[in-house]
Protein backbone atom coordinates (compact mmCIF):
# COMPACT_ATOMS: atom_id res chain seq x y z
CA UNK A 1 0.00 0.00 0.00
CA UNK A 2 0.84 3.44 -0.74
CA UNK A 3 0.14 6.53 1.14
CA UNK A 4 0.12 8.84 -1.67
CA UNK A 5 -1.37 6.19 -4.43
CA UNK A 6 -2.46 7.04 -8.01
CA UNK A 7 -6.30 7.09 -8.28
CA UNK A 8 -8.48 6.24 -11.21
CA UNK A 9 -12.17 7.65 -11.27
CA UNK A 10 -14.36 5.24 -13.56
CA UNK A 11 -17.73 7.04 -14.49
CA UNK A 12 -19.90 8.48 -16.62
CA UNK A 13 -20.07 11.87 -14.30
CA UNK A 14 -16.39 12.79 -13.91
CA UNK A 15 -16.31 15.87 -13.30
CA UNK A 16 -18.43 16.41 -9.80
CA UNK A 17 -16.83 13.12 -8.82
CA UNK A 18 -12.88 14.52 -9.51
CA UNK A 19 -13.95 17.68 -7.82
CA UNK A 20 -15.02 15.96 -4.86
CA UNK A 21 -11.82 13.81 -4.57
CA UNK A 22 -9.29 16.46 -5.12
CA UNK A 23 -10.99 18.69 -2.61
CA UNK A 24 -10.57 15.62 0.10
CA UNK A 25 -7.27 14.73 -1.08
CA UNK A 26 -5.29 17.32 -2.85
CA UNK A 27 -2.10 15.92 -2.77
CA UNK A 28 -2.89 12.88 -5.04
CA UNK A 29 -2.75 11.64 -8.57
CA UNK A 30 -5.95 11.26 -10.16
CA UNK A 31 -7.14 10.35 -13.29
CA UNK A 32 -10.70 10.16 -14.91
CA UNK A 33 -12.17 7.91 -17.43
CA UNK A 34 -15.26 7.80 -18.39
CA UNK A 35 -15.66 4.61 -20.60
CA UNK A 36 -15.11 0.84 -20.80
CA UNK A 37 -12.52 1.02 -23.30
CA UNK A 38 -10.19 3.38 -21.96
CA UNK A 39 -9.98 1.90 -18.68
CA UNK A 40 -7.63 -1.10 -19.69
CA UNK A 41 -4.65 1.25 -21.04
CA UNK A 42 -5.31 4.76 -18.51
CA UNK A 43 -4.60 1.71 -15.84
CA UNK A 44 -1.36 0.68 -17.82
CA UNK A 45 -0.34 4.11 -18.44
CA UNK A 46 -0.61 4.88 -14.76
CA UNK A 47 0.32 2.30 -13.06
CA UNK A 48 -2.97 3.15 -10.80
CA UNK A 49 -3.14 1.17 -7.31
CA UNK A 50 -6.79 2.61 -6.71
CA UNK A 51 -9.74 2.45 -8.84
CA UNK A 52 -13.16 3.81 -7.78
CA UNK A 53 -15.77 2.50 -10.51
CA UNK A 54 -18.95 2.50 -11.61
CA UNK A 55 -20.87 0.03 -13.70
CA UNK A 56 -22.43 2.79 -15.84
CA UNK A 57 -22.92 0.71 -19.12
CA UNK A 58 -24.31 -2.93 -17.59
CA UNK A 59 -22.19 -5.92 -17.26
CA UNK A 60 -21.47 -6.55 -20.54
CA UNK A 61 -17.98 -5.34 -21.65
CA UNK A 62 -17.15 -4.15 -18.95
CA UNK A 63 -13.51 -4.17 -18.16
CA UNK A 64 -13.46 -6.91 -15.68
CA UNK A 65 -9.53 -8.47 -16.48
CA UNK A 66 -8.28 -4.85 -16.59
CA UNK A 67 -9.57 -4.42 -13.34
CA UNK A 68 -9.21 -7.23 -11.45
CA UNK A 69 -6.45 -8.96 -12.82
CA UNK A 70 -3.88 -5.66 -12.89
CA UNK A 71 -0.79 -5.84 -11.69
CA UNK A 72 -0.52 -2.59 -10.35
CA UNK A 73 -4.39 -2.04 -8.85
CA UNK A 74 -4.86 -3.21 -5.36
CA UNK A 75 -7.66 -2.11 -4.58
CA UNK A 76 -11.06 -1.50 -6.30
CA UNK A 77 -13.63 0.52 -5.10
CA UNK A 78 -17.14 -0.74 -6.68
CA UNK A 79 -19.28 2.40 -6.89
CA UNK A 80 -22.44 0.43 -6.28
CA UNK A 81 -23.29 -2.66 -4.35
CA UNK A 82 -23.70 -5.57 -6.88
CA UNK A 83 -19.60 -7.09 -7.52
CA UNK A 84 -21.61 -9.93 -9.50
CA UNK A 85 -19.77 -8.42 -12.83
CA UNK A 86 -16.20 -8.88 -11.12
CA UNK A 87 -16.69 -12.12 -10.85
CA UNK A 88 -14.21 -13.94 -8.37
CA UNK A 89 -10.71 -12.46 -7.36
CA UNK A 90 -8.11 -12.86 -5.17
CA UNK A 91 -8.36 -10.97 -2.01
CA UNK A 92 -4.99 -11.88 -1.02
CA UNK A 93 -3.93 -9.37 -3.96
CA UNK A 94 -6.82 -7.38 -4.38
CA UNK A 95 -9.13 -5.95 -2.14
CA UNK A 96 -12.69 -5.03 -3.38
CA UNK A 97 -15.24 -2.86 -1.13
CA UNK A 98 -18.78 -1.78 -2.68
CA UNK A 99 -21.00 1.27 -1.47
CA UNK A 100 -23.67 -0.74 0.36
CA UNK A 101 -26.31 1.29 2.08
CA UNK A 102 -25.93 4.39 -0.74
CA UNK A 103 -29.21 3.16 -2.12
CA UNK A 104 -31.05 1.19 0.82
CA UNK A 105 -33.27 4.12 1.65
CA UNK A 106 -34.47 4.61 -1.89
CA UNK A 107 -34.54 0.75 -2.83
CA UNK A 108 -37.13 0.72 0.37
CA UNK A 109 -39.44 4.09 -0.61
CA UNK A 110 -38.83 2.02 -4.47
CA UNK A 111 -40.44 -0.78 -2.51
CA UNK A 112 -42.90 0.81 -0.39
CA UNK A 113 -44.26 2.46 -4.10
CA UNK A 114 -45.22 -0.79 -5.08
CA UNK A 115 -46.73 -2.04 -2.26
CA UNK A 116 -49.06 0.67 -1.94
CA UNK A 117 -49.74 0.87 -6.01
CA UNK A 118 -50.84 -2.52 -5.84
CA UNK A 119 -52.95 -2.46 -2.54
CA UNK A 120 -54.84 0.86 -3.95
CA UNK A 121 -55.66 -0.79 -7.04
CA UNK A 122 -53.64 2.52 -9.01
CA UNK A 123 -53.65 0.35 -12.11
CA UNK A 124 -57.37 -0.16 -11.81
CA UNK A 125 -58.22 3.18 -11.27
CA UNK A 126 -56.25 4.87 -13.41
CA UNK A 127 -58.14 2.22 -16.55
CA UNK A 128 -61.41 3.92 -14.61
CA UNK A 129 -59.82 7.35 -14.84
CA UNK A 130 -59.10 7.31 -18.39
CA UNK A 131 -62.73 5.60 -19.60
CA UNK A 132 -64.12 8.47 -17.50
CA UNK A 133 -65.73 5.43 -15.26
CA UNK A 134 -67.10 6.28 -11.91
CA UNK A 135 -67.55 3.13 -10.53
CA UNK A 136 -67.59 2.09 -6.37
CA UNK A 137 -63.90 1.81 -5.26
CA UNK A 138 -62.25 0.30 -2.77
CA UNK A 139 -58.47 0.45 -1.33
CA UNK A 140 -56.88 -2.07 1.08
CA UNK A 141 -54.57 -1.07 3.63
CA UNK A 142 -51.08 -2.85 4.29
CA UNK A 143 -51.59 -2.28 7.78
CA UNK A 144 -51.55 -5.61 9.30
CA UNK A 145 -50.02 -7.33 6.28
CA UNK A 146 -47.26 -9.54 6.26
CA UNK A 147 -43.70 -8.59 4.26
CA UNK A 148 -41.69 -11.53 3.67
CA UNK A 149 -38.03 -10.01 2.79
CA UNK A 150 -35.16 -11.90 1.16
CA UNK A 151 -32.07 -10.51 2.03
CA UNK A 152 -31.25 -8.69 5.09
CA UNK A 153 -28.73 -6.25 3.82
CA UNK A 154 -28.65 -2.42 4.50
CA UNK A 155 -31.55 -3.03 2.11
CA UNK A 156 -33.46 -5.36 3.30
CA UNK A 157 -33.18 -3.96 6.50
CA UNK A 158 -34.14 -0.25 5.05
CA UNK A 159 -37.50 -2.02 4.07
CA UNK A 160 -38.13 -3.92 7.50
CA UNK A 161 -37.87 -0.45 9.39
CA UNK A 162 -40.48 1.42 7.60
CA UNK A 163 -42.82 -1.69 6.73
CA UNK A 164 -42.32 -1.84 11.09
CA UNK A 165 -43.34 1.57 11.11
CA UNK A 166 -46.32 1.31 8.81
CA UNK A 167 -47.85 -1.61 11.07
CA UNK A 168 -46.64 -5.05 8.84
CA UNK A 169 -45.32 -8.01 10.72
CA UNK A 170 -41.69 -8.49 9.12
CA UNK A 171 -40.36 -12.04 8.27
CA UNK A 172 -36.68 -12.08 7.35
CA UNK A 173 -33.71 -14.36 5.52
CA UNK A 174 -30.40 -13.98 5.66
CA UNK A 175 -27.04 -16.74 5.07
CA UNK A 176 -26.49 -16.19 8.67
CA UNK A 177 -29.73 -15.70 10.47
CA UNK A 178 -29.69 -13.48 13.64
CA UNK A 179 -32.28 -11.13 15.32
CA UNK A 180 -32.29 -7.58 13.75
CA UNK A 181 -34.35 -4.48 14.73
CA UNK A 182 -37.11 -4.08 12.73
CA UNK A 183 -37.74 -7.40 11.95
CA UNK A 184 -40.28 -10.39 13.77
CA UNK A 185 -38.49 -12.97 12.36
CA UNK A 186 -34.98 -14.02 11.28
CA UNK A 187 -34.43 -17.32 9.95
CA UNK A 188 -32.32 -18.92 7.24
CA UNK A 189 -32.63 -19.26 3.31
CA UNK A 190 -33.72 -23.27 3.48
CA UNK A 191 -36.55 -21.42 5.63
CA UNK A 192 -38.02 -20.46 2.76
CA UNK A 193 -40.29 -22.88 1.88
CA UNK A 194 -42.29 -22.43 5.09
CA UNK A 195 -42.16 -18.72 4.61
CA UNK A 196 -43.68 -17.92 1.51
CA UNK A 197 -47.19 -18.74 2.28
CA UNK A 198 -47.27 -16.50 4.94
CA UNK A 199 -46.27 -13.47 3.20
CA UNK A 200 -48.59 -10.73 1.57
CA UNK A 201 -45.35 -9.18 0.21
CA UNK A 202 -42.13 -10.59 -1.10
CA UNK A 203 -39.71 -7.79 -1.42
CA UNK A 204 -36.10 -9.65 -2.97
CA UNK A 205 -33.03 -7.83 -2.13
CA UNK A 206 -30.01 -10.22 -1.87
CA UNK A 207 -27.37 -10.67 -4.40
CA UNK A 208 -26.56 -12.64 -7.62
CA UNK A 209 -24.30 -15.77 -6.06
CA UNK A 210 -24.49 -19.12 -6.96
CA UNK A 211 -26.44 -19.65 -3.89
CA UNK A 212 -29.57 -17.14 -5.27
CA UNK A 213 -29.35 -17.83 -8.99
CA UNK A 214 -32.57 -19.14 -9.53
CA UNK A 215 -33.47 -19.29 -6.38
CA UNK A 216 -37.19 -17.83 -7.08
CA UNK A 217 -38.23 -20.42 -9.40
CA UNK A 218 -41.85 -22.00 -10.11
CA UNK A 219 -41.75 -24.00 -7.08
CA UNK A 220 -41.39 -21.02 -4.61
CA UNK A 221 -43.81 -19.22 -6.81
CA UNK A 222 -46.21 -22.28 -6.63
CA UNK A 223 -45.68 -21.43 -3.14
CA UNK A 224 -46.88 -17.90 -2.38
CA UNK A 225 -50.29 -16.87 -1.47
CA UNK A 226 -51.94 -16.39 -4.85
CA UNK A 227 -53.11 -12.86 -4.10
CA UNK A 228 -49.24 -11.80 -3.17
CA UNK A 229 -46.80 -9.14 -4.67
CA UNK A 230 -43.14 -9.32 -5.54
CA UNK A 231 -40.66 -6.82 -5.89
CA UNK A 232 -37.94 -7.60 -7.28
CA UNK A 233 -34.78 -5.61 -6.43
CA UNK A 234 -32.29 -7.55 -6.37
CA UNK A 235 -29.70 -8.52 -9.40
CA UNK A 236 -31.66 -9.86 -12.71
CA UNK A 237 -30.91 -13.71 -12.40
CA UNK A 238 -32.55 -14.33 -8.73
CA UNK A 239 -35.85 -14.82 -10.05
CA UNK A 240 -36.28 -17.29 -12.91
CA UNK A 241 -38.53 -14.48 -14.97
CA UNK A 242 -39.66 -17.60 -17.30
CA UNK A 243 -41.11 -19.40 -14.47
CA UNK A 244 -42.78 -16.14 -13.17
CA UNK A 245 -43.91 -14.96 -16.88
CA UNK A 246 -45.92 -18.63 -16.80
CA UNK A 247 -46.94 -18.00 -13.15
CA UNK A 248 -48.76 -14.60 -13.94
CA UNK A 249 -50.39 -15.90 -16.86
CA UNK A 250 -52.26 -18.43 -15.18
CA UNK A 251 -53.15 -15.10 -12.38
CA UNK A 252 -50.70 -16.87 -9.68
CA UNK A 253 -50.29 -13.51 -8.38
CA UNK A 254 -51.83 -10.22 -7.51
CA UNK A 255 -48.87 -8.41 -9.06
CA UNK A 256 -45.12 -8.22 -9.76
CA UNK A 257 -42.39 -5.10 -9.90
CA UNK A 258 -39.39 -5.61 -11.59
CA UNK A 259 -36.38 -3.43 -11.48
CA UNK A 260 -33.77 -6.24 -12.75
CA UNK A 261 -34.08 -8.38 -15.24
CA UNK A 262 -31.94 -11.38 -16.47
CA UNK A 263 -31.50 -9.64 -19.95
CA UNK A 264 -31.27 -5.80 -19.85
CA UNK A 265 -32.21 -3.48 -22.11
CA UNK A 266 -35.67 -5.70 -21.63
CA UNK A 267 -36.33 -7.20 -24.59
CA UNK A 268 -39.42 -5.79 -26.94
CA UNK A 269 -40.72 -8.95 -26.99
CA UNK A 270 -40.69 -9.74 -23.51
CA UNK A 271 -44.22 -10.61 -22.03
CA UNK A 272 -43.92 -8.35 -18.75
CA UNK A 273 -44.29 -5.29 -21.22
CA UNK A 274 -47.81 -5.89 -21.77
CA UNK A 275 -48.74 -7.33 -18.25
CA UNK A 276 -51.33 -5.04 -16.72
CA UNK A 277 -50.09 -6.60 -13.03
CA UNK A 278 -46.92 -5.75 -13.87
CA UNK A 279 -44.21 -3.11 -13.15
CA UNK A 280 -41.18 -2.62 -15.32
CA UNK A 281 -38.81 0.07 -14.30
CA UNK A 282 -35.36 0.03 -15.93
CA UNK A 283 -32.68 -0.82 -12.99
CA UNK A 284 -33.55 2.32 -11.33
CA UNK A 285 -35.24 1.93 -8.03
CA UNK A 286 -31.20 2.81 -6.45
CA UNK A 287 -30.69 5.84 -8.82
CA UNK A 288 -31.81 9.02 -7.29
CA UNK A 289 -30.47 12.92 -7.98
CA UNK A 290 -27.42 12.52 -6.19
CA UNK A 291 -26.57 9.14 -5.46
CA UNK A 292 -23.30 9.17 -7.30
CA UNK A 293 -22.08 12.00 -5.51
CA UNK A 294 -22.51 10.46 -2.33
CA UNK A 295 -20.64 7.25 -3.21
CA UNK A 296 -17.83 9.01 -4.17
CA UNK A 297 -17.84 10.62 -1.03
CA UNK A 298 -18.16 6.99 1.00
CA UNK A 299 -15.37 6.43 -1.44
CA UNK A 300 -13.15 9.24 -0.51
CA UNK A 301 -13.27 8.55 3.25
CA UNK A 302 -12.28 4.73 2.70
CA UNK A 303 -9.44 6.78 0.74
CA UNK A 304 -8.44 8.58 3.81
CA UNK A 305 -8.36 5.13 6.16
CA UNK A 306 -6.45 3.53 3.07
CA UNK A 307 -3.93 5.87 3.24
CA UNK A 308 -3.52 5.56 6.81
CA UNK A 309 -3.03 1.95 6.80
CA UNK A 310 -6.38 1.39 8.99
CA UNK A 311 -9.18 -1.17 7.50
CA UNK A 312 -11.45 -0.42 5.00
CA UNK A 313 -15.18 -0.39 5.09
CA UNK A 314 -17.83 -2.41 3.25
CA UNK A 315 -14.94 -4.93 2.25
CA UNK A 316 -16.62 -7.28 -0.11
CA UNK A 317 -15.61 -11.14 0.64
CA UNK A 318 -15.22 -13.10 -2.70
CA UNK A 319 -16.67 -16.07 -2.28
CA UNK A 320 -19.89 -14.44 -0.57
CA UNK A 321 -20.04 -11.36 -2.77
CA UNK A 322 -20.89 -9.21 -0.05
Amino acid sequence: MNSAPVVILHTDNPDPALQIATAAHPDLEIHTCDSYAALPQMIADTAAEVIYSVRFAGTPGFPRDATVNSATVRWLSVGGSGTDHLGTWDSKRLTVTNAAGVAADMMAEYTLGAMLHFSLDLPGFRRAQKERHWSAGKVEPIAGKTILIVGLGRTGQAIAQRCKALGLTVLGVRARPAPLDHVDVVQGMADLPDLWPQADFIAVCVPLLDSTSGMIDATAIKMMKRNAVLIDVSRGGVVDQKALAQALQKNALKGVALDVFETEPLPEDSPFWEMPNVIVTPHCASVYDGWDLKSVRMFCDNLTRYRRGTPLLNIVDPMRGY
